[in-house]
């Protein structure tokens, strides 16, 4: 129906029409464009330059717009991602550390997979099921698959493209298809699941000892298991009684930190203010009701894709 109201209004007000369209794919174009690309910004910038290919180029006798926008998309990202080397998260890239081993050398920032606001890539019609395709370990395992398999893969299994479209799509026949989306299955990484929703009083009572820097109540709080990373620096942990080592030598650096609550790659998340100014951005992973992971990205150039402040009033320092 969109299709035939897009050929009977695009000759009255071309531009106006054309653009109001578009618009209307945007946040499923740039869910796509993110599981491709592992990054945010260069989702966005993704998408727009399919948008503007598709201004320049759609023709509604050609066939449906948002095939069309996809086909384009899919081009933009493809070429993006002819570098010899994928995003990864800190756990896909060595070892966990000992407690009282050095941070090492920060990689650059397209090294790493990058956290992306819900509200850009999940449709709110459609969040429950899109959630788990957004996670952080998600987007890193497809990141091990060639660009066209994964393009395969989120076509049909995310996005429930048949494999005639698929086909379509990529320019290529629906054997071809079917037998990319067999590969790509076999050598997807697995990963563990997550809480679909998270208890909020978790999530306070975390805010509560994060800045007041109670350490106790903060392992408390996270599974045995859990894993705690710092982009961009490879160091990680695993296991709460490492993390409870690390945070006890450190001196309280966080103490008096703020935290103000986001939502980032299906999950809670936070922007952490360190004497009033940004200073990382924290996404939190939940299973079983505790804390199974947490990713920090210390980067303020993050808070304004997540339109978080650039200053914020610093709390009071405590000792416990």
């Amino acid at each position: 129906m969109m299709e035939l109201d897009l050929k009977r209004n695009v000759g009255r007000n071309p531009e106006r029409n054309l653009e109001r369209h578009l618009e209307r794919h945007r946040t499923e174009l740039t869910g796509y464009c993110y599981r491709m690309l592992g990054s945010g910004f260069e989702a966005e910038d993704a998408v727009q330059e399919a948008l503007v290919r598709a201004w320049r180029t759609y023709d509604p006798d050609r066939g449906p717009l948002r095939a069309w926008l996809f086909h384009l998309a899919t081009n933009v990202c493809l070429d993006m991602l002819r570098g010899p080397q994928r995003r990864a998260r800190a756990m896909d890239l060595g070892p966990a550390a000992t407690p009282g081993a050095p941070l090492g050398v920060p990689l650059p920032p397209e090294r790493w997979i990058q956290p992306v606001p819900d509200a850009r890539v999940l449709d709110p019609a459609d969040v429950a099921v899109g959630r788990e395709t957004v996670r952080l370990a998600f987007v890193a395992a497809l990141q091990h698959l060639p660009p066209r398999q994964r393009a395969v893969l989120i076509l049909r299994d995310v996005l429930r493209w048949s494999a005639a479209e698929t086909a379509t799509l990529l320019a290529t026949t629906v054997a071809s298809v079917n037998s990319a989306l067999q590969r790509a299955r076999a050598a997807l990484p697995a990963t563990a699941p997550l809480d679909a929703e998270v208890d909020e009083a978790l999530l306070t009572r975390y805010v509560t000892a994060f800045e007041r820097y109670d350490v106790d109540t903060l392992v408390s709080l996270l599974r045995e298991d859990a894993t705690s990373s710092m982009s961009p620096f490879t160091w990680w942990l695993r296991g709460r009684a490492a993390v409870h080592a690390v945070l006890l030598a450190s001196d309280a650096p966080c103490a008096g930190s703020r935290l103000v609550p986001v939502r980032a790659n299906g999950c809670p998340a936070f922007g952490q203010y360190l004497n009033g100014e940004p200073f990382a951005l924290v996404v939190m992973e939940v299973a079983g009701g505790l804390i199974a992971g947490q990713t920090t990205y210390l980067d303020p150039g993050l808070f304004p894709l997540f339109g978080l402040p650039m200053s914020f009033e610093p709390a009071l320092r405590t000792d416990g």
